[in-house]
């Protein structure tokens, strides 16, 4: 099976995810998506993070039991901050009869250099990119692992609706409507 892997904090997850997820399995040869939640991306701050198990949570309401999107925890075992090279390795070991390809968007394409072993990522997997707002060409996008689709462009941050909740905005319709009832019941991001 042909799995495309979307990294994420997820801190929320929005509706900018999920066009993007379902955007990948219906426009590319991805059979399946995975929204892997990272526990701890290594380029930002673990103090503004929800805790794992609760952006967990948040996505699987998200995606209300969606056929071919899926959540995972998989990194939740995997030392911390979490490389994606690493984590690569350990699918590949797991699951030895998929073929696992990773979901970007643009502006990460731009910094790819920068993270663990990119050159391995890359020789290794495809890379599926999506644009980003204000974002130009980067040193990868001939390399023939590259594909840059042409998935909409969603001009939306899990930023954007954690500041928007401090500042008592009512944001609910760029989420999942579980998911916001959910963020409003539990006062997560209010603080």
């Amino acid at each position: 099976m042909r799995i495309g892997l979307f990294f994420g904090s997820f801190n929320p997850i929005h509706i900018g995810h999920l066009a993007l997820a379902n955007y990948m399995v219906n426009y590319t040869d991805m059979q399946e998506v995975w929204l892997v939640v990272s526990p701890h991306n290594p380029l930002k701050k673990k103090s503004q993070l929800l805790n794992q198990n609760d952006r967990l949570h948040l996505v699987n309401l998200a995606l209300d039991f969606h056929p071919s999107i899926k959540a995972s925890n998989f990194e939740f075992d995997l030392p911390q901050p979490s490389y994606t090279i690493n984590t690569l390795v350990r699918l590949k070991e797991k699951y030895p009869q998929h073929e696992f390809s990773l979901i970007m968007g643009q502006d990460n394409l731009t910094s790819f250099n920068k993270w663990k072993n990119y050159d391995e990522i890359l020789k290794r997997n495809h890379i599926y990119v999506y644009p980003r707002p204000n974002c130009g060409p980067s040193e990868f996008d001939e390399h023939p692992n590259i594909h840059i689709t042409e998935a909409p462009v969603m001009d939306i941050s899990s930023t954007f609706i954690r500041n928007a909740i401090k500042e008592k905005k009512d944001v609910r319709f760029f989420t999942h409507p579980k998911v916001w009832d959910e963020i409003d019941t539990m006062n997560f991001y209010k603080k």
